[in-house]
C-alpha cells in the first residue's frame, strides 16, 4: 500500500481510539491528498465510503443530547475496528505491484520498436494476406541519469482490461496496474562502460506479453546484457502498435475443443511462427547496430542468447536447434510439445540451462524432455526449483500476496524465487557469454532450492 492509503486508516483507528475534535478532519484530508497525489484505484473504495461516513457520525455528534455509556462506546470502537480491517482489504490484498530494483552495476535503458517482416504473412490475423507486424522491448544498460521511469505496460487501458479477462476477472480489476513503475529509463543513452554488450532475446509464454518478466529482464541489463523481447502478435494477452491498432489475442493460435493431435499441429505451427519471429528480431538487430541511433554500434551479435517462459522456452530451443547465431539457451518451464520431431530427435548443440518449477511439470511435456536431453549437447543441465509454480518465473505473482491461493504462483516467497531465478540466469549466460571463470554453477550454493536433477 502507498503512503496515504496506510495514513488513511490510521487516521481512522485514531479516531475509533481518540475520538478528539482536533482529529476528525485528519481521515478526510488523508483521502484528499491521497486522490490528489497518489490517484483514485477501486481498491479503496471500501476506505472512502468509510472516511466519508465517519466524517458524517463525527459531525453529528459534536454535540450530543447525552454522553455515550463507556459500553456504548466500546460497542462503537469494536465495530469500527471490523469494519476497518474488511475496508483494508482489498487494497491490502492487491496493492501496486512493484518490480524489483536490479541489482547490478549499470542503470537501465528501456525502448520500444515497431518491426514489420516484409518476408512473412501473418496467418493469424483477420486478413491472413497482412504482412507479420511485432512490437518488440528492449532493456540495456544505460549511462547513470534521471528521468520518469517507464510504466510496467505501456498502453495500459488497454492491456491491463485484456489480461483481466484473460486471468477471467471483471475488466477494471487490474486498473491500477496504471501506476505500477519499472527502474528502467526511456531511451537513456547506452552505457560507455564497454563497447559493446552481448544480447539476450527473451520470448514470453502463451498469452503473455514482452513485459512479463520485467523482474528478469532488468537484472540482466543491469549486468550488461541488452535484452530484446517481442511480443508474439495474436498469441500475447493483446498487442497495441504506435498508431493505436490493436491486435487482439486470436482463440485459434491454440484452439479448444479438438482433438489431441489437431491440437499438438496447431501448437507446431503457432512455435515455427515464433521462431521465425525470434530470427526475424536477430536479422533486424543487425540492421539496428547500423542505424538505430540508441544502439548503434553496441550490439555484439557474436554472443547471443535466448530465453524464453514456457511456450517462448519452446521456441527458445527450436530457434537455438536452427540457428546458430544462438550461442546458448536458457528454458524456464519450456513446453515442448511444440518442437518440431526432428528437432526432439537432434537437439540444440550449444550450451544449455532448463528451470523448471516444481509443480507445472507434465508427463507428456517431461517425457519430450528426456527424449531431447539424450541428444543435446553439453554443457546442459536441468534444475528444479522447489515451492515454485508456473508463473513463478513472471512477474505476476507481484499482483497480490494471495498469488499463492489463486494459482499465480507457489508457495515459496516470491522475492526468493525472483533472487534465484536471476542467479541463475546470470551465472549461466556469465559463464557461457562472457566467458567467466568458474563455470555457472559456482556461486549458486547457497540456494538450496534448487534442486539439480541432471546435467552433463
Amino acid at each position: 500500500m502507498r503512503l496515504f492509503e496506510i495514513l488513511i486508516p490510521l487516521t481512522l483507528l485514531l479516531r475509533l481510539f481518540y475520538p478528539k475534535r482536533w482529529n476528525i478532519p485528519l481521515p478526510a484530508l488523508g483521502l484528499i491528498l491521497h486522490l490528489i497525489l497518489e490517484g483514485y484505484r477501486w481498491q479503496m473504495l471500501p476506505l472512502y465510503a468509510f472516511t466519508a461516513l465517519g466524517l458524517l457520525i463525527s459531525l453529528g455528534e459534536l454535540n450530543p443530547a447525552r454522553p455515550k455509556s463507556p459500553t456504548a462506546r466500546g460497542w462503537k470502537t469494536l465495530i469500527g475496528i471490523l469494519i476497518l480491517i474488511v475496508c483494508v482489504a482489498p487494497p491490502a490484498f492487491f496493492p501496486i505491484p512493484k518490480i524489483p530494483a536490479p541489482t547490478g552495476p549499470y542503470a537501465v535503458g528501456t525502448t520500444t520498436l515497431h518491426l514489420t517482416d516484409t518476408n512473412r504473412t501473418d496467418p493469424y490475423a483477420p486478413d491472413p494476406a497482412n504482412l507479420r507486424e511485432i512490437m518488440v522491448q528492449i532493456w540495456y544498460p544505460a549511462e547513470a541519469g534521471t528521468g520518469t521511469p517507464a510504466p510496467w505496460m505501456t498502453n495500459i487501458e488497454i492491456v491491463a482490461p485484456a489480461i483481466s479477462d484473460w486471468i477471467e476477472m471483471p475488466t477494471f480489476f487490474l486498473d491500477h496496474l496504471k501506476y505500477s513503475t519499472t527502474n528502467s529509463y526511456p531511451n537513456m543513452p547506452v552505457s560507455e562502460a564497454e563497447t559493446q554488450f552481448p544480447v539476450l532475446i527473451f520470448s514470453h509464454g502463451f498469452g503473455g506479453f514482452r513485459a512479463q518478466n520485467t523482474f528478469q529482464m532488468q537484472e540482466l541489463a543491469s549486468h550488461g546484457y541488452i535484452v530484446v523481447a517481442p511480443e508474439h502478435t495474436h498469441a500475447s494477452v493483446i498487442t497495441v502498435f504506435p498508431d493505436g491498432r490493436v491486435a487482439a489475442h486470436n482463440p485459434n493460435t491454440l484452439p479448444d475443443g479438438v482433438s489431441e493431435p489437431e491440437y499438438d499441429l496447431a501448437a507446431q505451427r503457432l512455435l515455427e511462427q515464433w521462431t521465425a519471429d525470434l530470427q526475424f528480431v536477430l536479422d533486424t538487430l543487425t540492421l539496428m547496430d547500423e542505424m538505430e541511433p540508441i544502439l548503434r554500434g553496441k550490439l555484439d551479435l557474436d554472443r547471443v542468447g535466448v530465453l524464453g517462459h514456457s511456450t517462448g522456452g519452446g521456441a527458445t530451443v527450436q530457434v537455438c536447434a536452427v540457428d546458430p547465431r544462438c550461442k546458448a539457451g536458457l528454458g524456464m518451464d519450456a513446453w515442448l510439445v511444440p518442437v518440431a520431431d526432428e528437432i526432439i530427435a537432434s537437439g540444440p548443440q550449444q550450451p544449455f540451462l532448463f528451470l523448471y518449477s516444481e509443480l507445472w511439470p507434465k508427463p507428456k511435456n517431461m517425457a519430450l524432455f528426456e527424449k531431447l536431453f539424450g541428444t543435446m549437447g553439453s554443457p546442459v543441465a536441468r534444475v528444479t526449483i522447489q515451492g515454485t509454480a508456473h508463473y513463478d518465473f513472471t512477474d505476476l505473482p507481484a499482483l497480490s500476496p494471495l498469488a499463492p491461493y489463486i494459482g499465480l504462483k507457489g508457495p515459496l516467497n516470491g522475492g526468493r524465487v525472483q533472487e534465484i531465478i536471476d542467479a541463475y540466469s546470470l551465472a549461466f549466460f556469465d559463464a557461457v557469454l562472457k566467458g567467466e571463470s568458474g563455470g555457472w554453477e559456482t556461486g549458486l550454493e547457497g540456494f538450496p532450492e534448487g534442486v539439480f536433477v541432471e546435467g552433463r
